[in-house]
């Protein structure tokens, strides 16, 4: 992959490739779980532990290959004697819970000693190919840097996922060398060995490419994620959400939709989002870990760790910062930014503001430009806003400050002490008026030629030292 990033926790679709294998492996309800690590280990481990915590991790030592992984996973798990075996791999995001359970079954039905998992692709560069016997058996399988010309056109590969045998695995595993071009103890020697012992061998072959795809590298990752979105997007398509750009619209494995939301072109939603019934999210909306109630409407709003109660309005440009909680029938407005700031019923923050550390009541309208000054330089502060509250534009509060309910702000307030209910606070200063002030600075301008036609006073006739007691010059 290029990156300081061990693969198998690279990201798509909201989740690891390694947190998507364990979820496959996890939906065969198994009696037990191993990962086998190496590279990174503990930070490997560390992300596989916090994901499903039941899960054995197995370290694998100096001896490379997919036969030395399995083989050291089945040492550690000493008291696993009997029953099948599911192997399969950290980097094959797509994998289904049900592709499994088909390969299990399988295996279990015609008492195979190995099943395999295979596929039919267009390119099967890079990959194991399956050889068959006459009778159409799987006679082994052979990796692409060992293949033969000729069996390197077999278009049939293997995608290393395999059901086994617990006791045949444990004996053909002890006879498997390391003389091959990689040097490595390949899992694939296996079904030749348990051929040549008389067992048998079969192949279970999936027409789902997708699903047996891993990724090697970023462009690999990239389809993978592409080709999982459209499986999201479409599965939700058919329960009942309406996706009007299923092209531009991003939807992780963990959000939740109701029927009858309507998704834009250019929506994202990540982590644990939830949407409500009837809501519309989009255009060019980004939700990580936001809910959003019934009916409401979010437009080209960034959100992250949110609460939008039913009915509301959030943007647009609204930039939602974590703790932001918005009652129902509220209203976020343009070019808004909140942070952890709780807004009653129906409370209106229409354009142009800023309420972060803040505590809104109901019904409460704020004006254009207000803001919660909130950073004394050194700690933050809280504000306090009640119901029916009315703000005039571009008031600012400076924190830690309440203003009770029924009260008033002016326009250009600054507020600094408590405003008790049913007040009005606003900060006064004289407005001063200097007469013919562009015929003297800015003489020949656009500016000064309209001015002398709307009948300004000629700039003689006029004293910048003159002012009147209102400030008038």
């Amino acid at each position: 992959m290029k990156s300081a990033t061990p693969k198998i926790l690279h990201r798509l679709g909201g989740r690891s490739m390694v947190g998507h294998a364990l979820d496959a492996a996890a939906g065969l309800e198994p009696a037990r779980l191993a990962v086998v690590v190496r590279h990174e280990r503990d930070r490997v481990a560390a992300h596989v532990l916090d994901h499903a915590s039941q899960v054995a991790i197995v370290d694998q030592d100096d001896v490379p290959g997919t036969g030395r992984a399995v083989e050291v996973a089945l040492q550690a798990l000493t008291d696993l004697t009997d029953g099948t075996v599911v192997v399969t791999y950290g980097d094959v995001p797509l994998l289904s819970s049900e592709l499994l359970k088909e390969l299990v079954a399988r295996h279990v039905d015609e008492g195979n000693a190995a099943t395999v998992l295979t596929a039919r692709v267009d390119d099967p560069t890079g990959y194991g190919r399956v050889v068959r016997d006459e009778d159409g058996a799987v006679a082994g399988i052979v990796e692409h840097k060992d293949a033969s010309e000729e069996q390197r056109k077999i278009a049939e590969i293997n995608s290393g996922i395999y059901a086994f045998s617990v006791a045949a695995l444990r004996g053909a595993l002890a006879r498997v060398g390391t003389a091959n071009a990689q040097g490595e103890k390949y899992l694939t020697d296996v079904l030749g060995i348990l051929r040549a012992d008389g067992d048998r061998v079969s192949a279970a072959v999936t027409t789902d490419q997708w699903q047996v795809e891993g990724a090697n590298d970023r462009v690999q990752l990239s389809a993978l994620g592409r080709e999982l979105n459209r499986r999201i997007v479409e599965r939700w398509m058919r329960a009942g959400v309406t996706v009007i750009d299923p092209g531009t619209t991003w939807i992780d494995v963990d959000v939740v939709l109701a029927r009858d939301v309507t998704l834009l072109p250019g929506t994202q939603l990540h982590g644990r989002t939830a949407i409500g019934e009837f809501a519309t999210v989009g255009p060019d909306t980004t939700l990580v870990d936001t809910v959003v109630g019934r009916g409401a409407t979010v437009k080209r709003t960034d959100a992250t760790e949110s609460r939008i109660g039913a009915g509301a309005s959030v943007g647009p440009f609204a930039y939602l910062r974590k703790q932001t909680v918005l009652g129902e029938e509220g209203k976020i407005g343009a070019f808004y930014e909140t942070k952890n700031v709780t807004i009653g019923a129906r409370t209106k923050l229409s354009h142009l503001g800023y309420a972060g550390d803040a505590e809104i009541g109901e019904d409460t309208n704020i004006g254009c430009g207000n803001i919660t000054s909130n950073y004394d330089g050194v700690n933050k502060h809280r504000t306090v806003i009640g119901s029916q509250v009315r703000t005039g534009a571009n008031t600012v509060f400076v924190a830690p400050v309440s203003v009770a309910d029924g009260a008033y702000t002016g326009a250009g307030a600054v507020v600094r002490h408590d405003v008790p209910a049913g007040a009005l606070t606003f900060t006064q200063a004289p407005q001063a008026i200097d007469e013919a002030w562009v015929q003297r600075k800015r003489p020949g301008s656009a500016a000064a030629v309209a001015a002398t036609l709307a009948g300004a006073v000629a700039p003689e006739a006029t004293s910048p030292e003159s002012t009147t007691e209102n400030g008038k010059r």
